[in-house]
């Protein structure tokens, strides 16, 4: 997480609005760690950054769209910190991706919650946020894929969508009950893509679960 505070003196030097408003965000997000979005007030930001609550209305046209800049920059956080390494097989790029994913949502809960929360709530502009980041985690997977030959049809690409939102929940659901142990987690995400794409594979079954599975 971006470790951003801005202090009454930080308010004495005289920032480019963009520099300011992308400050502000950053602020936002840090703050999500430990409060939900629809906590993050007005107020609170204006105090914490030390500048008047008339004075964050110069920066954005209204509280909803502040929350959607930090929706999307908490996204985009998130896709950063859960990138995989290219140099790695796929087997351990998904299992080291999946580990990044649990430690992000282990660190910023009520973050991750907002932007969950954000995709099942009536506002259609936050939903497509998290709608964009579950659609850039499913493609990641397909171009694994892709790169290793074999072309993924519409129904392996539909498996593999249902999977992210299937490991979102699971997450989410360890998070509140720790039921399981965060290896046997682990193990249970990594195990079940090759199990889902197989079950929506024909003819080459075999290779695309040599290329998800390591074999």
């Amino acid at each position: 997480m971006t470790d951003v505070t801005i202090t009454r003196a930080a308010k004495r030097v005289r920032l480019a609005p963009e520099a300011r408003r992308a400050q502000l965000i950053a602020l936002g997000v840090e703050m999500l760690a430990t409060r939900r979005l629809e906590e993050l007030s007005v107020e609170l930001i204006a105090k914490t950054a030390g500048i008047s609550r008339g004075l964050l209305f110069h920066y954005f046209s209204s509280k909803q769209e502040f929350h959607l800049e930090v929706a999307r920059a908490a996204a985009a956080e998130m896709l950063r910190r859960t990138e995989a390494d290219p140099a790695l097989s796929p087997v351990e790029a998904l299992r080291s991706a999946l580990t990044s994913f649990v430690d992000y949502v282990e660190e910023n809960p009520d973050n991750y919650r907002s932007l969950v929360r954000g995709a099942i709530s009536g506002d259609d502009q936050m939903r497509a946020i998290f709608d964009g980041t579950r659609r850039a985690m499913a493609q990641r997977i397909i171009d694994v894929v892709a790169d290793q030959g074999l072309a993924v049809q519409p129904r392996v690409a539909l498996a593999i969508s249902g999977w992210i939102a299937y490991v979102e929940e699971c997450v989410v659901r360890w998070l509140d009950e720790r039921t399981v142990s965060r290896d046997e987690l682990l193990e249970m995400l990594t195990r079940s893509l090759p199990a889902v794409a197989a079950a929506a594979t024909d003819g080459e079954v075999g290779t695309l679960l040599s290329i998800l599975t390591g074999a």
